[in-house]
């Protein structure tokens, strides 16, 4: 606001009072010379040129102030020159008014020259004011709507001014009539232009103020036919002065609208025109006269012709938007209940159609869940993920055929709606578990699908039948994948067990209530701690000590065994940090926690080590993660995420080695730094029990895993020693570090303390 206030006042008020002042001027001197004769009528020829030099330097102190985008400074400059046209043309004609007096001059060649040059120049600075016009449809009728209008105005501006001068013959010849023709095509056109204005660089007021010069034209050519054989100095001195005050009123409205909004542009304007050409031929039926009815007559004609093409156009156009609405309200119910990948319908479609099915009759629901695909997903990616879902989809279609509707529900999961009997789903089931025995053309993959199958009858809620699928999928899940189940009574207690005991670690999480216990690890030989293991447990508060076989299975089933091990990493590395300050860097040299496969597969787990190890000070070569084999031969990604440990210093170690199926292989690609031999090879091999197959087959593996384990430089623990004679029976194996029971139960940190503290004082004795 204060801006166009500051640009209000800065306006060429100066200017404008001299443009006022001269138009009044010559207002007096007409009144005075018509009433008593006083004065030379040739003085009636100054106030133009004087109120257009006014003009000429309020334009070109506008064009040196006022910032404008080029558009608009060549506009303004054209105008100027314009001005400066009709300022020398009619100089011309007041130095003829003084030589001719007291008779009136006729109108010069440099005069004509000059005032038709300028109205042609002020044409064409009009004709190049920019529209914003962004296409060609929309630049053709925005012609065909200047078309209406400009024939409109010139009708009523021909009717009512022009040809009155054509007709009478005294003017007929005269210059006037080229200089009022080119005066009405000013203000038809400026009109016309300024009405289609939607914002841009040129002020629209101030156009419009340009066409109403035009119709100053208008009024000198009524006054040339009507005012008696003074015309000349009526027109010179009343009607023409006007025209500097206009200009100068288009600079200042140009001045004080620097960063005004656009207006909208007037639209109407085609349909007054339509209006306006009928006053024309109102007043020929009234006054008919022979050229003007013709003229007036075609104009109308014309004009009512384009307003029907243009409406033509405006039905066509409407047509179109139609169409194109109908098509994208299409696409939009389209996209909501489909699945914009592989095009099945989505889960909002579904539910619709299974409260369809279920009130008029026995549905059956398939869930089909791809096993294991967030492993395809994050080992090659998920462009390859989006394509194995897509063929996923495709074979799923294609083995379901038109016994029923496939639908993806999000995800990697799928379900497929039956209607009719019960044992409709059964034989559907097998023929999709069959179909995915063969690789999925997608990069020839091997995937496997679960299923769960739930069958209800009409009337029953469609909630209900898609929580007892989902029971039977999450149970075929537990029974290994790849397989199918069919909802049964007796399913639900196992998940509910599952589903509350989920509910309980996350509750246990949040509480703080596991905590680690630390079972030793020795060397054989002078049963020194050199190492821990981490073990969790969980301290219920009404329960008690619950042990790990009741919720581990549960924490990873529910995915709450990621942020269960990050607790246990992050408190291993604390707690070991905490031990090596107090006793030494020699007290330690190996603190184990366990990781588990989820962990494995969590895009954080690297992150987590990094920031375990950072905050708690812990280097990393004393941190030791166990990992099982079926945990390490889970594909590249976990390979990938493996070397990742490795690299910072962090050292591995394979837990319950030796039975696994590829134990041998697995030493020639894994980045171990030790294996720990599985308890059920430690059993049995006392020293009291030779030659029982079960003594024998155990030392030979023994033995096997301490040769192998030394032939690639690995450091070897034992597992489960519970008596002194597998200790010494381990140590003629070639172990030197073990424990068990016999070695150390699980304890608290404080008891590890104490542990540490006497190993300090014996050594110090």
């Amino acid at each position: 606001m204060s801006t166009d206030m500051g640009n209000f006042r800065r306006g060429p008020w100066l200017q404008l009072a001299l443009t006022a002042g001269t138009a009044l001027l010559g207002v007096l001197w007409f009144i005075r010379w018509s009433a008593g004769g006083h004065g030379d009528k040739a003085t009636a020829y100054l106030f133009m040129p004087a109120g257009l030099a006014v003009a000429a330097f309020a334009i070109l102190r506008m064009v040196r102030t006022v910032p404008l985008a080029p558009a608009a400074a060549r506009f303004w400059w054209q105008l100027f020159g314009g001005c400066l046209l009709l300022f020398g043309g009619y100089s011309a004609l007041a130095v003829a008014a003084f030589r001719s007096a007291p008779d009136y001059p006729a109108m010069p060649i440099a005069g004509t020259v000059g005032v038709c040059g300028g109205m042609l120049v002020a044409i064409h600075a009009v004709a190049r004011v920019p529209l914003g016009v962004a296409t060609r449809y929309e630049l053709g009728r925005q012609w065909l709507d200047r078309a209406i209008a400009f024939l409109g105005c010139a009708g009523v501006l021909y009717h009512f001014g022009l040809a009155p001068l054509i007709d009478t013959p005294e003017l007929r010849g005269r210059p006037l009539v080229t200089m009022t023709l080119l005066a009405f095509v000013l203000a038809a056109g400026s009109i016309t232009k300024v009405s289609y204005i939607n914002g841009g660089p040129v002020d629209r007021v101030a156009v419009r103020l340009l066409a109403a010069m035009g119709l100053v034209g208008a009024v000198v050519a009524m006054i040339g036919v009507n005012g008696g054989p003074d015309w000349p100095a009526a027109a010179q001195a009343l009607a023409l002065p006007v025209v500097p005050v206009l200009l100068v009123l288009a600079v200042h409205r140009q001045w004080i609208s620097a960063g005004a909004p656009p207006r909208r542009p007037n639209t109407w304007l085609p349909y007054l025109a339509v209006a306006a050409v009928q006053v024309p031929v109102v007043d020929v039926l009234l006054h008919p006269a022979a050229t003007a009815e013709r003229v007036a007559a075609a104009t109308a004609v014309a004009v009512i012709m384009l307003v029907m093409i243009r409406q033509y156009l405006v039905m066509r156009e409407n047509g179109r938007l139609l169409r194109e609405r109908e098509e994208s309200e299409r696409r939009a119910r389209h996209e909501a209940t489909h699945d914009p990948l592989t095009g099945l319908a989505n889960r909002a479609l579904f539910r619709e159609w299974l409260v369809q099915v279920l009130a008029t009759g026995d549905a059956t629901v398939l869930l089909v869940d791809l096993d294991d695909f967030k492993t395809v997903n994050d080992s090659l990616g998920h462009d390859v993920g989006d394509e194995l879902l897509v063929a996923f989809a495709g074979t799923l279609s294609d083995a379901t055929g038109d016994d029923g509707r496939v639908v993806r529900l999000g995800g990697d999961e799928f379900a497929v709606l039956v209607t009719g009997p019960r044992q409709a789903g059964d034989p559907l089931a097998q023929r999709i578990m069959t179909a995915f025995e063969v690789p999925i053309s997608v990069h020839r993959l091997l995937v496997h699908a679960s299923i769960g199958i739930a069958t209800a009858p009409s009337g029953t809620a469609a909630s209900s039948l898609l929580r007892d699928a989902d029971i039977a999928l999450y149970t075929a899940k537990q029974r290994g994948k790849g397989n199918w189940v069919r909802y049964t009574a007796d399913l639900q207690q196992p998940v509910f067990t599952d589903v509350r005991l989920g509910g309980e670690l996350r509750r246990a999480l949040d509480a703080g209530e596991f905590r680690l216990l630390y079972q030793p690890i020795v060397r054989l030989a002078d049963r020194r701690l050199i190492g821990v293991e981490a073990l969790v447990r969980w301290q219920h508060p009404q329960r008690g000590l619950v042990p790990p076989l009741e919720f581990i299975p549960a924490a990873e089933r529910t995915g709450l065994i990621v942020p269960l091990g990050r607790f246990v990493l992050r408190e291993t590395c604390r707690q070991a940090a905490a031990w090596l300050a107090e006793f030494g860097p020699h007290a330690l040299e190996k603190a184990s926690p366990n990781v588990s496969v989820r962990q494995l597969h969590d895009p954080d787990f690297v992150g987590d080590v990094k920031a375990a190890l950072a905050d708690s000070g812990l280097p990393a070569g004393r941190l030791v993660l166990e990992l099982t084999e079926s945990a390490v031969l889970r594909g590249p990604q976990v390979s990938r995420v493996l070397h990742e440990i490795h690299a910072i210093g962090v050292r591995l170690a394979l837990d319950d080695f030796g039975t696994g199926e590829s134990s041998l292989s697995l030493l020639r690609t894994f980045p171990a730094a030790m294996v720990k031999l599985d308890k059920s090879f430690v059993d049995g091999i006392e020293l009291e029990h030779p030659g029982t197959p079960g003594n024998d087959a155990g030392q030979a593996v023994a033995r096997a895993v301490a040769q192998l384990a030394s032939a690639f430089g690995l450091d070897t623990v034992a597992e489960g020693i519970e008596n002194e004679e597998q200790v010494q029976r381990l140590r003629t194996l070639g172990y030197t570090v073990g424990q068990g029971y016999h070695l150390g139960r699980p304890m608290e940190a404080g008891k590890i303390t104490e542990l540490l503290a006497r190993q300090r004082l014996t050594a110090a004795a």
